[in-house]
C-alpha cells in the first residue's frame, strides 16, 4: 500500500531521475577526474589546474545535472519553481567557487615553472609577484560577479538596483566615497603587477625598518623584519611615497663599515690586513673592497672600509666579519692607536726648582727676616 502511494506520488519519477542523474555526475567526475590527472602529469600548468578544480566539480556537475532534472520536470509540480531558483543560486555560487580555483591553479602552475629556491630567483620572483597580484584581483572580481549574479536572480534586487540606477546623484557619490580605498588599492595591486617597484622577497626599507616582502595581497604588503616582526603596509604606500628597494636589478649590494683611529696609525697594515680578511671570508662575491680615510676629526680619522656581496644578508655578515677583524688586528698590533681621550698638561722643568733651591739658600738671612716678621 505505502509502495503503491509512493509509486503515485507526483515527485516520484522527479526524485528518482534526480537521483540518478547525481549519481551518474559523481560517477563521471570520479572517473574524468582520474584521467584528467593522469593526462595533464607532464603538463604542469593544466596538472594543477585539474588538481585545484577538483573540488568545486564535485559540486558543480551533480548541480548541473539536477538542474537539467528540475528543467524538465513538470510546470505543475508544486514547489518546482522554488527548487529551480534554489538550485540556480547554488549552482552560480558553486560556479563562482569553481572559476576562482581554476584561476588559482593557473597562478599555482605558472609559480611551480619558475622556482625561487634557486642562486639567480630575481625573473622567478617577478612572475611570482605578477602572478599572485594578477590571480588575486581576478578571483576578486569573479567573486563580485557571482554576487551579482545572485543578487540578480531576485526581483526585488533587480529593482532595488534600478531605483539606485535611477537615483544615481547624491547615493552614487556617497558609494564613490566609500568605495575609494577599494578601488585605490585594486588599482595600486595593478599598478604594482605590471610597473614591479617591489617583488617577493625583495628587501625593502620603509620607514626605517629593514625586511623582505613576505607576501603580497590584494590590499596589503607584508613585510618581515629583520628580527621576525611583520610591518603591514597598504599598497597605495608604494605608489604615493619613497622607499628603499636594494634588490631592484639585482641582489648584489656594497656594504661600508666605520671605525676610528688615532692619527699615529698606519694605513697600510690595516689595508693588508683587510685584504687578508675579505679573501678569506666566504660572503665576499670577489668583485671588490678598499679602504680609505673618508674624514679627519681634531682627535681621530675617520676609516671607511667598502666591500660587497652577492646579497644584503651576505653583506651584513661580510661587514660584522671585516669590522671584528680589524678591531682584533689593532687590539693585538697597534693597541696604542686606538682612539682615546687624552689629557696633557705643562711639564714642570727642573731647572726651575734648582734655581729657586739655590736662591732661598743664598739668602738665609731674609728667610730668617720673613720668618720673624
Amino acid at each position: 500500500m505505502n509502495m503503491a502511494i509512493l509509486l503515485a506520488h507526483p515527485w516520484f519519477g522527479t526524485w528518482t531521475a534526480a537521483v540518478v542523474a547525481v549519481a551518474i555526475a559523481l560517477l563521471a567526475h570520479r572517473l574524468g577526474g582520474l584521467l584528467l590527472l593522469r593526462i595533464t602529469r607532464h603538463a604542469p600548468l593544466l596538472h594543477a589546474v585539474v588538481r585545484k578544480a577538483r573540488a568545486p566539480s564535485t559540486v558543480v556537475l551533480p548541480l548541473l545535472a539536477l538542474q537539467t532534472v528540475w528543467q524538465a520536470a513538470p510546470d505543475e509540480l508544486r514547489w518546482i519553481d522554488s527548487v529551480r531558483h534554489l538550485n540556480g543560486l547554488l549552482m552560480i555560487a558553486a560556479t563562482t567557487w569553481l572559476v576562482a580555483r581554476i584561476i588559482a591553479g593557473c597562478a599555482q602552475g605558472i609559480m611551480d615553472r619558475h622556482p625561487v629556491d634557486v642562486a639567480d630567483n630575481m625573473n622567478a620572483r617577478r612572475i611570482h609577484t605578477q602572478t599572485r597580484v594578477l590571480a588575486r584581483t581576478a578571483m576578486t572580481l569573479v567573486v563580485v560577479m557571482g554576487a551579482a549574479m545572485l543578487l540578480m536572480t531576485f526581483p526585488g534586487a533587480r529593482q532595488v538596483g534600478a531605483s539606485l540606477l535611477a537615483s544615481a546623484g547624491v547615493l552614487g557619490l556617497i558609494a564613490g566615497f566609500a568605495a575609494k580605498p577599494v578601488f585605490s588599492n585594486l588599482i595600486a595591486g595593478l599598478q604594482l603587477a605590471l610597473t614591479q617597484p617591489i617583488r617577493l622577497d625583495d628587501v625593502l626599507i620603509i620607514e626605517g625598518e629593514w625586511g623582505r616582502v613576505e607576501e603580497i595581497t590584494g590590499t596589503y604588503v607584508v613585510l618581515r623584519i629583520w628580527d621576525e616582526r611583520r610591518l603591514i603596509i597598504p599598497l597605495q604606500y608604494f605608489i604615493e611615497k619613497p622607499f628603499q628597494n636594494w634588490t631592484r636589478n639585482n641582489a648584489q649590494i656594497m656594504g661600508s663599515v666605520f671605525f676610528y683611529v688615532d692619527y699615529g696609525m698606519p694605513l697600510a697594515p690595516l689595508r693588508t690586513e683587510l685584504e687578508r680578511i675579505v679573501r678569506a671570508a666566504p660572503q665576499w662575491d670577489q668583485r671588490f673592497f678598499n679602504l680609505v680615510v673618508a674624514d679627519a676629526t681634531e682627535r681621530t680619522m675617520q676609516l671607511r672600509v667598502l666591500c660587497t656581496a652577492a646579497s644584503s644578508g651576505l653583506a651584513w655578515d661580510l661587514r660584522c666579519v671585516v669590522r671584528e677583524g680589524l678591531i682584533d688586528f689593532m687590539q693585538r698590533e697597534y693597541p696604542q692607536f686606538l682612539p682615546r681621550l687624552r689629557v696633557e698638561g705643562e711639564e714642570r722643568r727642573p731647572e726651575r726648582f734648582e734655581s729657586a733651591s739655590s736662591h732661598a739658600i743664598g739668602e738665609p738671612g731674609r728667610l730668617q727676616e720673613g720668618a720673624a716678621k
